[in-house]
């Protein structure tokens, strides 16, 4: 027993010295990292080279390294937007080394991603920009372009509605086509996404988590985006994930918890107004159909709503391998009762090197899977319309929901549907599942390490399945004794990339090249299968002729690059790019993309150089020519067939056959391809306190993919998608950014942008004619009637309308319209072209100000020059709406009070309106408590937000804007209250 205890006290001893001796032989580095003006950098990087020990500054700009062995060591201090720097130090117990970081003007040396490559922002020769996290919008977002809304000069990002998940329609630099795709290449970590809608999911982008996002660079001219030729004429959005970082494992814990309000609702009448009116115009017949409610149809279908956005990762390395796994987890509830949304993300990066750092790795893994409940939205147009004086409950066969039904109990096939009843007895269930990822190797080569082989292998993959039930009572379905369908679809899309990239300084001649060339191989596909349709009771209705059809296209790709830099400040670059589509034919399947650029460093001439108030000054020239093959069928340039539906089905003796009818073709369809012009200037002053940019831009679509009438007997339909006409865009872009204050305790940075863009056809058929057109658009309540065409010197969309006559009072006379081509008589031939649904301007401004450890931070948006079609006004603002032929009352729009037109006027350009808007998109609140105590390494930053915080707009309707330029039945954009907690450890 003694041996036991002396043992012990032995091995204690031993335990003892061996601490005594590890903590004499390892120290505590400490410091502050500071700015140009001694103000400490929260949230800076300090890293100690070789160890992977590194700290992120508290709120002070304090950090701390413990259990760093005694002896020499180097650390690097790095800040975004500062130039990083590396000192080494001998540690010896506990050592104290400070930074002062100098800005790098306006991160001109900060490094970009292009295409197929990155590069420093100094050295661009194209119109592009960066936005990065730190300035992303703030609040309850879950679709990823939601985060640079009101950011990027030139880029207009209009919300869908407020459907949760919902997308938004992105314009960069206005449209160039008109049936073709008009929507940017999305490209994330080397993925081209598809523009593809997928089924069960309100939004192909919802599916990816905002939360993953890095940086936004938008590319925006030809030279920025020829390198990737197909659906590049419309700009690039590539989009940057976050990646792990050496160093200490790092726990970030984020929620966003949201109440969503109605901010607005559409002006209608009340139940005693109605009566009111009723009583004065109605016959007693009509008198007698009131009812004695009040009922606010919009507030039955309404509610407030409740999101939570939980999102957790993890960072850091592992034996020196980088790495950060994600996961997050949304519930979104919608304005719309029974509308919501249930999303589960994940996500895994992992970046090893290898051969001494001359292989390097990005595996990039994400996936998503989400469960949607749609909301019925004909509701929205119901409650608009159905008379408020009915309750909305009643003792029927239709499910107890009021319905107008006749004096045998038949339902009024004329009438609109209950709103409630709509909503509540339809049952729209999708659910979506997607995961994305590749794998990229970029190379060195020992013998020629300026020489790099990059290989980028990946793949998209979604399904998108659901259901709809509707009771055979419904009165939506009562005709058919309900609904019950189901539907399923896959999409497979994979890509193969390849490329070689040499960079070599010629220092003999001040010069250096980088050159590019590669090849591409992308495969889409999509799978639907079809059903029986069925209906409540199990009945069937419709069967399938073929049970999936399978919808693919491949595009083959070869591009290159070439830049020439010459001392530092003359760039050259030129691009080309060969794409091989398989939607066209052999001879029209290839097109060829150039551009070139020139950027010119004035900066760095020797008259400016030492300049104290300038800090940049560049201009770049550029050209080139992009073309567009998405948003046409894969198939239109050959023979194809079509089923008969079993309606139309052949009999040959007691057997029913389908049949098959061609579609029209065009063996000769080829690219559309758009040549831009681009000049642009880039400037800074005072050390990068304020710098910004201006562009000027030229656009030229020809060869428009477009669907246009021909003569009857000429193809196998009067309608034929074919290369005709031409259309231009030009426009001015220009942001300025200022740090107007910069302290020690304080700091105010502001951001504008205005872009003025003007869109116009130029040509619209093969021969020559003026009086051409093509409809782009019709109207509610007016079956057949097309309010916007496309013509040869308007804007794409233009309204086509009748020009309203007036009284000395100022009230549109019904009926009467001006002869404007004064034959006498006012006919068809009367109508002219007014006005369009794109704006002329669009601007962003951005502000933050931050006192110490509070941020205060807004965005607003404008729009200028933007026109709308009131359709809920000429729908239902008159008196014939009201006071129905078809034995019922409704409701009207208050626009009947300043018309009372007593039938409806389509055509009239009184409903055409001004929608120039500015909205305060976002308004926000943070503290950051930094870290929670002297020695811990777990900081905490809290936040509060408003989203559509005010509208300011002469238009009196929901909401001014709506991309489509009509106002109907548009799902309420919410306000939105939200606060989010960040923790990390």
């Amino acid at each position: 027993m003694k041996l036991f205890y002396i043992m012990r006290y032995c091995l204690f001893f031993v335990l003892t010295l061996s601490i005594i001796t590890a903590q004499a032989q390892t120290g505590t580095v400490s410091g502050k990292v500071v700015d140009e003006t001694g103000f400490g950098l929260p949230g800076a990087s300090v890293l100690i080279k070789g160890l992977g020990k590194s700290s992120m500054t508290d709120g002070n700009g304090n950090y701390k390294i413990t259990g760093v062995a005694n002896g020499p060591i180097s650390l690097t201090a790095s800040y975004i937007g500062y130039t990083s720097i590396e000192s080494a130090v001998t540690v010896s117990g506990n050592t104290v080394l400070d930074f002062s970081l100098k800005p790098d003007a306006q991160n001109l040396n900060e490094v970009v991603v292009i295409g197929y490559g990155t590069a420093q922002k100094k050295d661009l020769t194209g119109s592009i920009t960066t936005v990065s996290s730190k300035d992303f919008q703030a609040g309850n977002i879950t679709s990823p372009e939601q985060l640079i809304s009101g950011k990027v000069a030139g880029v207009s990002i209009t919300s869908n509605g407020g459907q949760p998940g919902s997308g938004s329609t992105i314009r960069v630099r206005g449209g160039a086509s008109l049936n073709a795709s008009n929507d940017p290449l999305i490209v994330i970590d080397g993925i081209p996404f598809s523009g593809n809608k997928i089924a069960g999911s309100a939004n192909a982008l919802s599916l990816v988590n905002p939360n993953d996002i890095e940086t936004f660079t938008i590319l925006k001219d030809a030279n920025a985006t020829a390198i990737y030729g197909s659906r590049a004429s419309n700009g690039v959005i590539l989009i940057t994930t976050k990646k792990g970082k050496s160093g200490e494992p790092r726990i970030d814990f984020s929620t966003v918890n949201s109440y969503a309000t109605v901010a607005k609702k559409v002006d209608v009448l009340s139940g005693d107004q109605i009566r009111e009116y009723v009583n004065t115009h109605g016959t007693p017949e009509q008198i007698g159909l009131l009812g004695s409610a009040s009922t606010d149809w919009q507030d039955a279908i309404f509610n407030n709503s409740f999101t939570t956005d939980n999102n957790l990762s993890i960072s850091g390395s592992f034996k020196d391998i980088p790495y950060r796994v994600s996961a997050g987890y949304l519930d979104q509830k919608g304005l719309l009762i029974t509308d919501r949304l249930k999303r589960a993300s994940g996500g895994i990066t992992i970046n090893p090197t290898f051969f001494d750092k001359h292989l390097k790795v990005d595996l990039n893994l994400k996936g998503t899977i989400s469960e949607s409940r749609f909301a019925n939205q004909d509701a929205v147009g119901a409650a608009i319309q159905f008379d408020p004086t009915q309750s909305i409950y009643a003792n029927n066969q239709f499910g107890g929901y009021y319905e107008w039904v006749g004096s045998t109990g038949q339902l009024n096939p004329n009438a609109p549907r209950n709103p409630l009843g709509l909503i509540e007895q339809k049952n729209n269930t999708g659910y979506a599942d997607r995961s994305f990822g590749n794998m990229r190797l970029d190379y060195s080569f020992h013998f020629l390490p300026e020489l790099h082989a990059n290989a980028n292998v990946g793949y998209d993959v979604s399904k998108g399945y659901g259901k709809t039930l509707i009771p055979a009572y419904a009165a939506q379905k009562f005709a058919n004794l309900g609904e019950s369908t189901q539907y399923e679809e896959v999409q497979h899309n994979k890509l193969v990339e390849f490329y070689l990239n040499y960079s070599k300084d010629l220092k003999g001649i001040n010069s250096n090249i980088n050159a590019t060339a590669g090849y591409g191989f992308y495969d889409n596909a999509v799978k639907t299968y079809n059903f029986t349709a069925y209906n409540a009771l199990g009945g069937i209705q419709t069967t399938p002729v073929f049970p999936f059809d399978v919808q693919q296209n491949r595009l083959l790709s070869y591009y290159g690059r070439l830049v020439y830099t010459l001392a530092d400040k003359y760039i050259l670059s030129g691009t080309m790019r060969a794409d091989g589509s398989s939607k066209f034919s052999e001879a029209g399947r290839w097109g060829y993309f150039p551009s070139a650029g020139f950027t010119w460093r004035a900066i760095d001439e020797s008259f400016l150089k030492d300049s104290k108030v300038l800090s940049d000054l560049k201009l770049r020239l550029s050209y080139g020519i992009t073309g567009q093959q998405d948003g046409i069928a894969n198939y239109s340039y050959m023979p194809n067939y079509y089923s008969s539906v079993n309606e139309a089905q052949y009999q040959i003796g007691d057997k029913f056959y389908h049949f098959f009818s061609p579609l029209a073709y065009d063996k000769d369809l080829k690219w559309e391809t758009s040549e831009t012009y681009n000049a642009g200037l880039d400037y800074g002053f005072f050390n990068g306190r304020v710098f910004g940019s201006v562009d000027v831009y030229y656009k030229k679509t020809k060869d428009l993919l477009s669907t246009v009438p021909i003569p009857v007997g000429t193809n196998f339909s009067n309608l034929l998608l074919t290369n005709v006409g031409n259309m231009e865009n030009k426009g001015i872009e220009a942001s300025i950014n200022v740090a107007l204050i910069k302290s020690s305790d304080i700091n105010w940075d502001m951001g504008f942008n205005v872009t003025y863009n003007k869109n116009k056809v130029t040509n619209l058929s093969l021969n020559p004619d003026p009086n051409f057109k093509i409809g782009a658009g019709n109207i509610t309540g007016a079956t057949g009637t097309t309010l916007k065409w496309n013509a040869a010197n308007y804007n794409p969309a233009a309204f086509f309308v009748y020009k309203q006559v007036y009284d000395t009072n100022g009230k549109p006379l019904e009926g009467i319209y001006e002869d404007t081509n004064e034959d006498g008589v006012v006919t068809e031939q009367d109508r002219y072209f007014y006005h369009a649904p794109a704006p002329k301007y669009i601007m962003g401004f951005t502000t933050s100000f931050n006192y110490k450890k509070w941020t205060l931070s807004t965005v607003l948006r404008a729009n200028l020059g933007n026109y709308i079609y009131d359709n809920v006004s000429s729908n239902f603002g008159v008196d014939r709406n009201v006071l129905s032929p078809s034995g019922l009352i409704n409701n009207a729009a208050v626009d009947l009070m300043n018309t009372g037109f007593s039938n409806n006027q389509f055509l009239s350009d009184y409903y055409i309106r001004n929608a120039s808007f500015l909205k305060m998109d976002n308004a926000g609140v943070a503290y950051n408590f930094g870290p929670l105590s002297a020695n811990s390494k777990t900081t905490l930053r809290i936040t509060a937000n408003v989203q559509n915080v005010f509208v300011i707009s002469d238009y009196k309707g929901l909401d001014p804007e709506i991309g489509s330029g009509v106002d109907y039945n548009l799902y309420p954009r919410p306000r939105t209250y939200s606060l989010g907690l960040n923790l990390g450890f």
